[in-house]
């Protein structure tokens, strides 16, 4: 270093006492550092990286981040797999559900229908009994009615009867005397 500072020194040297301008300053030349005065530092960086890297394949990290992705890898296939299950048994829920709501609804239609239909026939046999009792009840009046004009005309005969047979006494009585009596009733016995 101290040479090219000297040769460096003595051409410019030379360049003065010749009586020539002075030109422009030449190109110096640094020296570059080095690591222990051995190697430059792209060279001891590089060593470096490349002992790292092969450290790096010799320990196995390579197998280790091939490794770690892959289980993620599989971890994450099995939480899709998991997801399409999962989305199956919804799809299946939903339309289990939705068969229930349409089942649902034709039995609740179905169910308005039978209502319509007891209705419709209790109503009809409402009717019927209805009809059936007022039937029985005029029957009823009827016979009482006819009990009553029998029993009236009963009580008329007997009563007919009884004024008839007072009538009678009273004919019998004023018409006949005791020897008139006396002669038919021995007439009523002799005919015996």
């Amino acid at each position: 270093m101290a040479e090219n500072t000297v040769a460096e020194t003595g051409a410019d040297a030379g360049v003065h006492e010749a009586g020539a301008a002075p030109t422009a300053h030449v190109a110096v030349e640094h020296a570059e550092p080095a690591l222990l005065g051995v190697a430059p530092p792209v060279a001891v960086v590089s060593t470096s990286m490349l002992v790292l890297i092969l450290i790096m394949i010799w320990k196995g990290v390579p197998k280790l981040i091939s490794g770690g992705l892959d289980s993620s890898i599989a971890q994450i296939k099995a939480h899709l797999e998991e997801a399409k299950t999962l989305r199956a048994e919804a799809e299946a829920l939903r339309k289990e559900y939705a068969d229930k709501i349409a089942n649902a609804e034709k039995d609740a239609a179905a169910m308005l229908e039978h209502a319509q239909h007891e209705a419709e026939a209790i109503v009809a046999k409402a009717e019927a009994d209805t009809t059936e009792l007022i039937a029985r009840r005029h029957k009823m009046v009827e016979e009482k009615i006819s009990a009553l004009e029998l029993a009236t005309i009963t009580d008329l005969r007997r009563k007919a009867a009884a004024a008839a047979a007072l009538a009678a006494g009273e004919l019998i009585k004023a018409n006949h005397s005791a020897d008139a009596d006396k002669v038919l009733v021995d007439k009523a016995i002799a005919g015996i």
